[in-house]
């Protein structure tokens, strides 16, 4: 026979009622019964019906996730692994379960997206990206719907919760810091110009080179996929110009580690011949060869921060929007020397 609440109860010596709100971590319940009824659940193997209590209180205890494509894209990339593992712990943590949406369209990726709300499937809604007018975000904003985002929405970011790093800064300092290593010929390798992301970035690299008196040159700024092969297409365009970058600002690792390996392929090294720092930081990063200078932007901590304000906005729908603001530092390692008029010099 199924155990039941009623023999958690007895066992703990406490209310049927009162192992309810233990089940819902009710704040009035003290620790001491808190724990002396979950020692009892423990030890009888008694787990709760989530799906009753879903229909009592009309909530799922699930959280929505909404990935920028397809899956077998996404999971390529080290970032979205680590993200996840920030949104994980703190959903374990508020016993919240996560359900996923990924699509190789928007158009899929939105229809599931309004599964999901109209199916009352999930409480909230975490948006692992931001996209240049992404219908995805003004079906939530127009459903009134809990969401926050991980990065910064394009337009009228004050509207909508959303941490992020600022990414504008970050790239700034990195193309700031090849000026000071004497580079001029600094080229830029981002993703998609419709995320967020790149888009800011790309603004703060401009702003270096404009402060520096350093003349903008297009064909220095090359936009492909964050992916391995991304990289691997960025060298081929870059290094194909009569007079190739001798640095780059790479938006992400693993397009950096495509860019390492064929740059190997066509003869030219790393540092010696290319600097190369980039973004994210990812534990790849640091068994690269050489190990890749990053920019560590503490993915896990945008995950677990993202969940944290969007349990407070299913909380309190009324709540006020919010930016959180992650810090980010440049990790160095050996893949930046020194330019001189007469060659390089010195690693970092």
């Amino acid at each position: 026979m199924a155990v039941t609440i009623k023999d958690v109860a007895k066992l703990a010596n406490v209310a049927p009622s009162t192992v309810s709100r233990v089940i819902a971590n009710n704040p009035r319940i003290s620790e001491q019964t808190k724990r002396r009824v979950r020692e009892a659940m423990e030890y009888l193997g008694y787990h709760p019906n989530y799906n009753a209590r879903s229909l009592a209180n009309k909530s799922t205890q699930t959280i929505g996730l909404v990935m920028p494509s397809s899956a077998d894209k996404v999971f390529q990339n080290p970032f979205f692994p680590e993200v996840l593992r920030g949104i994980s712990t703190k959903a374990h943590e508020k016993e919240y379960t996560l359900y996923m949406s990924t699509g190789s369209k928007e158009e899929d990726i939105l229809e599931g997206v309004m599964g999901m709300v109209h199916g009352r499937r999930v409480d909230g809604i975490v948006m692992l990206y931001s996209r240049i007018d992404d219908k995805i975000m003004t079906f939530l904003q127009e459903q009134n719907f809990p969401f926050t985002v991980i990065g910064k929405p394009f337009a009228l970011p004050d509207t909508i919760t959303h941490v992020d790093n600022d990414n504008y800064r970050a790239a700034k300092d990195v193309t700031e810091h090849f000026i000071e290593k004497g580079h001029e010929c600094i080229a830029f390798v981002g993703g998609n110009l419709d995320l967020v992301v790149t888009v800011d970035r790309l603004s703060g690299y401009e702003k270096a080179l404009r402060e520096a008196g350093i003349p903008h040159n297009d064909d220095y700024v090359v936009h492909v996929e964050f992916l391995k092969e991304g990289g691997q297409e960025a060298v081929m365009e870059l290094f194909s110009l009569p007079k190739p970058p001798t640095a780059l600002v790479v938006v992400d690792d693993l397009m950096a580690l495509g860019i390492m390996s064929k740059l190997d392929e066509i003869g030219l090294s790393v540092p010696e011949d290319v600097s190369i720092i980039s973004f994210n930081n990812v534990m790849l990063a640091e068994y690269a060869s050489p190990p890749l200078t990053s920019v560590d932007i503490n993915i896990f901590e945008l995950g677990y921060e993202a969940v944290n304000c969007l349990l407070e906005k299913i909380a309190d729908p009324d709540a006020e929007n919010k930016r959180v603001c992650i810090p980010h530092k440049v990790v160095e390692r050996w893949t930046v020397r020194t330019q001189t008029e007469n060659g390089i010099e010195n690693v970092k």
